[in-house]
């Protein structure tokens, strides 16, 4: 495996200043600290929540479960192409307003405006209370008092994003940082075919973000993946990425691999052959409008001729990578504990144009899958033996640098916001 050097500074974890000591995983297994995670995160941070092309027309609307932050919301695309965000909530007795047959499952549709379930209380997609059901009854009601609460929601390249906090002041393109900056204008509205996969972890969500941090665990935990000789190999070297970034609350990784045709057909399974898929992707890439030259700034930064991918970590629990043969996954991680979260993977390609293009699609969506769950599968282990606190502190290597910044994060978030509390 090929090397890289490091910055002038010493490694990685050291040129970002971050302490290179044993960690400990409280804040993994801990209820407590994650009440306090809720309130300091989930509630106050911005949330990728979906993309505008699950609002194709005007009326089309989706629900979000926010568990963590303990919220629904209802995004939709008004009568004037607006998209907006509200709490999922009917002003008259509390009642979730928009759902089907299970009220804790998310729902998706096209209206004109939304009706409660109970009451009938209705509601305009600008949130605007338009009917009370005999409304006569009630006592001298300002229907304009009594519209669905608002939650600040912004648009980035298309990704679409809600603030809880009432408070907040920072705009989106603040918060995400230089690495937002550096993506803009990559063709995301080209990609709309989309395939998804769920899944409940038993896990803290921190934990399985760790997991796709780092590529230390890549030559063991997936071997089965390659064929024997090819694994023995890898397993010897190792891997090591070429570049890892932070900006504030939010990291990335930048990494080789993805070059299409693999240079040696042990890489590959005989279907991966067959279709010219895998891993990586489709081998033929497909038209974006750009070269890999001309990709933006933060797309393979050290502009090196072996890249294959970058993840970018958007704090809280967005991750987003970008491939080389010009497709997108994103990773969101849900927590609904403290030892559970939910795990959706979407990925995102230029529409087929043939059965083959569509099979080559559908090969690379069914390997992501199966290397998600060879990540998945380690992470109840993993909790569960945190949290029988035989161990309490862990020592991580350089290319673990992403996860010590995570946890340094959520940290720092949650004792900022219990310093705030105690003040006030």
């Amino acid at each position: 495996m090929a090397h890289f050097p490091k910055p002038s500074e010493g490694s990685w974890t050291e040129h970002f200043k971050i302490d290179t000591g044993p960690v400990s995983y409280a804040d993994s297994i801990s209820p407590e600290f994650y009440e306090l995670e809720r309130d300091a995160i989930f509630r106050k941070t911005w949330l990728n929540v979906g993309r505008v092309e699950q609002l194709p027309r005007k009326g089309s609307y989706f629900t979000k479960e926010l568990d963590a932050a303990r919220a629904s919301v209802i995004v939709v695309r008004g009568t004037d192409g607006e998209v907006r965000a509200f709490h999922n909530v009917c002003r008259h007795r509390g009642n979730k307003l928009v759902w089907n047959d299970n009220p804790r499952e998310e729902t998706k549709g096209t209206c004109r405006a939304f009706t409660c379930k109970y009451h009938a209380w209705r509601y305009d997609l600008k949130g605007e209370l338009a009917y009370i059901q005999q409304e006569s009854e009630f006592f001298d009601v300002d229907r304009s008092k009594y519209g669905l609460l608002q939650v600040r929601t912004e648009v980035w390249e298309g990704f679409i994003f809600v603030n809880l906090d009432p408070g907040n002041t920072t705009p989106l393109k603040d918060y995400l940082g230089k690495f937002a900056q550096g993506i803009d204008g990559y063709p995301f509205h080209k990609l709309t075919q989309v395939h998804k996969y769920r899944a409940e972890i038993g896990s803290n969500w921190k934990l399985f973000i760790d997991a796709f941090a780092e590529f230390y665990h890549a030559p063991i935990l997936h071997s089965g993946q390659y064929e024997s000789g090819e694994a023995a190999r890898i397993k010897k070297y190792g891997y090591e990425a070429l570049s890892y970034d932070i900006d504030g609350p939010h990291s990335m990784v930048s990494s080789w691999g993805g070059i299409a045709p693999p240079k040696e057909h042990a890489m590959v399974k005989p279907i991966e052959r067959a279709l010219r898929s895998g891993l990586f992707g489709p081998w033929d890439a497909p038209d974006i409008g750009m070269t890999t030259e001309e990709l933006p700034p933060a797309v393979n930064p050290t502009r090196s001729e072996v890249w294959g991918m970058d993840s970018f970590v958007f704090f809280p629990n967005f991750m987003l990578l970008i491939w080389r043969p010009n497709w997108v996954l994103t990773y969101h991680y849900w927590p609904t504990s403290y030892n559970t979260h939910i795990f959706e993977g979407t990925c995102y390609f230029v529409p087929p144009t043939n059965a083959f293009q569509r099979l080559q699609q559908e090969l690379a969506a069914v390997t992501f899958k199966e290397y998600g769950l060879q990540d998945g599968n380690t992470l109840e282990a993993t909790q569960t033996m945190l949290e029988s606190r035989a161990v309490d502190e862990f020592p991580l290597c350089d290319q673990e640098v992403l996860l010590r910044h995570l946890h340094r994060t959520a940290q720092q978030y949650v004792a900022d916001r219990t310093q705030t509390t105690t003040a006030s």
